[in-house]
């Protein structure tokens, strides 16, 4: 199993990049960070210091969306930076929560994610993209260029299009039954559209707090840590209730029936360990969405991940034990996983 680190880009950028350099030495592959203009700095400027400062980390946006950018803008910065430094980033995608909310904008439609991420991989691979009526390609792209896209999803038309057309599925929830809900929704899908399913790479990012032990006041803490992350989620899920119903075969309970209390959501704590907009979330789906406890719960999580599917989990990494947790699980959650 593949390992990431995701981060916000909060200034200073520095410790982003020392962070994930931590993360490198403690045999991370992977290091993603948000992508929201406004709340945090531009991340492609970052991933051009952290590719300097690490020899194998591949780096990319979870999760940039087809609206703030350009497409052809988008795809040639990840070009350059893999002409740069090899090609060592991956295009993360979705529909733009926070990025296109904060800026005044609603998230883009499944069906504008689907042609971006067509000319944004085509472009980045050094082939032809038709930019609605104008066919371009970037002459200056090495001929061995790659850039894999990866699609957020949770909804069914999500999974659905993630299957068909996505070289991986981002999935930011860590829950058992869920992951294997929407992971066979993505595989099935590739299946039906002639793809070999093993082809989609699989990757549930989420929390992770290591504890000491498992004493009451030491999971009550990870769980306050946490929780962020539930609405966070919430926010997607809250998008499902409002377009399926709250009782719909279409979308498990499992995953909407939690967010019955939720009153409403102020981006500017988005992902923080101190929102205040998330005392809603109970401390079931603290327990379901991330990956807290001692280190021998999250070895046997990550294990049950990767017996449904799992290629890759990235750790969320916002909370007060950011170097502790790495460590940890350089030490000793990875090499038990991959022993």
């Amino acid at each position: 199993m593949d390992f990431g680190l995701v981060l916000q880009t909060d200034p200073p950028a520095s410790k982003v990049v020392s962070l994930m350099k931590r993360a490198e030495r403690n045999g991370f592959t992977y290091g993603w960070t948000f992508d929201s203009a406004v709340l945090w700095q531009e991340p492609f400027v970052i991933y051009s210091q952290i590719l300097a400062n690490t020899s194998k980390l591949t780096v990319g946006p979870m999760v940039t969306n087809p609206g703030t950018r350009t497409w052809e803008v988008t795809a040639s910065t990840f070009a350059t930076l893999n002409d740069m430094f090899g090609n060592r980033t991956v295009c993360g995608i979705g529909r733009g929560d926070s990025a296109m909310r904060v800026a005044g904008r609603a998230p883009n439609t499944l069906a504008r994610i689907s042609e971006a991420m067509k000319v944004i991989k085509a472009l980045g691979s050094g082939k032809e993209a038709d930019l609605g009526g104008t066919v371009i390609k970037f002459p200056w792209i090495k001929e061995d260029a790659e850039l894999p896209v990866w699609m957020a999803a949770y909804g069914p038309k999500a999974l659905k299009m993630t299957g068909e057309e996505a070289d991986g599925f981002i999935l930011q929830l860590s829950d058992l039954y869920l992951t294997e809900y929407m992971v066979k929704a993505v595989k099935d899908a590739a299946v039906a559209a002639g793809r070999d399913p093993s082809e989609v790479k699989i990757c549930v990012a989420a929390p992770a707090y290591v504890t000491e032990d498992d004493s009451p006041e030491a999971l009550a803490h990870a769980r306050d840590q946490c929780r962020w992350f539930g609405g966070m989620v919430g926010n997607h899920v809250a998008d499902l209730v409002s377009k399926y119903g709250e009782h719909s075969a279409a979308v498990p309970d499992e995953l909407t029936d939690y967010i019955k209390a939720r009153e409403g959501y102020d981006y500017s704590h988005h992902g923080r360990s101190d929102n205040p907009d998330t005392a809603f979330v109970p401390d079931e789906i603290v327990d379901r969405f991330c990956v807290i406890g001692p280190v021998e719960k999250h070895i046997e999580k990550l294990n049950a991940l990767r017996e449904l599917g799992v290629d890759q989990f990235a750790v969320y990494d916002m909370h007060d034990a950011q170097e502790t947790v790495i460590d940890a699980y350089g030490s000793k959650v990875i090499p038990a996983v991959n022993a």
